[in-house]
């Protein structure tokens, strides 16, 4: 199967099924003598874990991450390191009732009929377990930006309608410090209570419900980013587009810059002591497909999980009509464990970028 790789020059490879033995990455790329701290990624991990709370899916998997290569004495070796993470609380009997018949809204259909045949297990391949793998290889990532002083930081900032107060300018340690005293990861204390009320509800209701996560990126350097086809937001796009359940993504003014005039939207650039700024940052922090060294922000879209429990009507194998009920162990909302995801994936871009860009030009 194509299309499981990642990244040019910090580049991942993964695999692994949901009900497999293991899921695992291969990462490519990372410049040696880079410390690896692996009780950092584990904490990485487990954010991402199932089983976390009330509002999340009740699977229970510890995620314990085991480097197989690349590091000697706690540091990169500039060779390839492999990552495995065991499967523990597989029960694939939650899916035999769905072995010949198609989720409506997953990727069972599809998968069937461009290969000819499918892992009803979980999903297999296209089950969001498989993010485990990405997040292991992000918090790699992470390490390399933070030894160019780059920080990522996300949270939730929509569940449903419910919408958090923006966060510009605030501080990233105290931000983080908020997002993870609870359960749904939102830095706006207020709001993360009313989202998780309204989760709880939706989860008793057998149903589920959507969220956007807002990421921004601060001390990026100016320059990241390659014309034309591998522009940073371009990258970035297609790094948040391939998690599962998004399906959105927009960066700086996003969608409301199409309802402004230019003489509204334009940035005006500021002097500086030698680094330019700019008055406002509709841009995103990114102009021409490249960083200008203002903030990176970004916002991600998650559709509502599509397993529910509710009787819903749908085909079978053979193209006839059948009922499906949800059955197994899933979260009524996935946002509260996808802030992670969201972060590992702009690490693993920035990262990448940052590698390439130093072959931009002489000195």
């Amino acid at each position: 199967m194509a299309g499981n790789t990642f990244g040019q020059l910090f580049r991942i490879t993964t695999f692994g099924e949901s009900h497999g033995v293991a899921i695992g990455v291969i990462l490519d790329g990372c410049p040696a003598q880079l410390p690896i701290d692996l009780d950092f990624i584990q904490s990485e991990l487990d954010k991402r874990k199932p089983g976390q709370s009330k509002i999340t899916t009740q699977r229970k998997e510890s995620d314990t991450v085991q480097i197989l290569s690349g590091t000697f004495e706690g540091k990169s070796t500039g060779t390839p390191i492999a990552m495995l993470i065991p499967n523990e609380d597989q029960r694939s009997k939650d899916y035999s009732h769905n072995t010949d018949v198609y989720r409506p809204s997953h990727a069972d259909y599809t998968y069937d009929a461009k290969y000819g045949i499918r892992d009803y297990r979980g999903g297999g391949r296209s089950s969001a377990r498989e993010t485990a793998a990405r997040v292991a290889a992000g918090a790699i990532a992470k390490l390399l930006l933070k030894h160019h002083d780059i920080e990522i930081f996300a949270h939730v900032s929509t569940v449903g309608k419910i919408e958090a107060p923006n966060l510009e300018s605030k501080n990233i340690v105290d931000l983080l410090a908020i997002r993870e005293e609870n359960i749904v990861r939102c830095a706006d204390p207020a709001t993360a209570h009313q989202m998780i009320e309204f989760i709880d509800g939706v989860r008793k209701d057998g149903d589920t419900v959507g969220g956007k996560i807002n990421c921004i990126v601060k001390n990026c350097p100016v320059g990241l980013g390659e014309p034309v086809f591998d522009k940073l937001h371009a990258d970035l796009g297609k790094a948040m587009l391939s998690i599962n359940a998004v399906h959105g993504f927009e960066y700086g003014s996003g969608f409301a810059g199409s309802e402004m005039r230019g003489s509204e939207h334009n940035d005006i650039f500021l002097a500086n002591e030698g680094q330019p700024k700019t008055l406002t940052n509709f841009s995103g922090g990114i102009q021409g497909g490249i960083s200008n060294g203002m903030e990176i922000n970004f916002t991600v879209a998650f559709k509502p999980v599509a397993t529910i429990m509710h009787n819903q009507q749908t085909i079978n194998a053979a193209g006839e009509a059948a009922e499906i009920k949800g059955k197994g162990r899933h979260d009524p909302c996935v946002v509260p464990r996808a802030v992670v995801i969201v972060e590992a994936m702009a690490a693993l871009v920035l990262a990448d970028h940052l590698l390439r860009n130093k072959s931009s030009k002489v000195s």
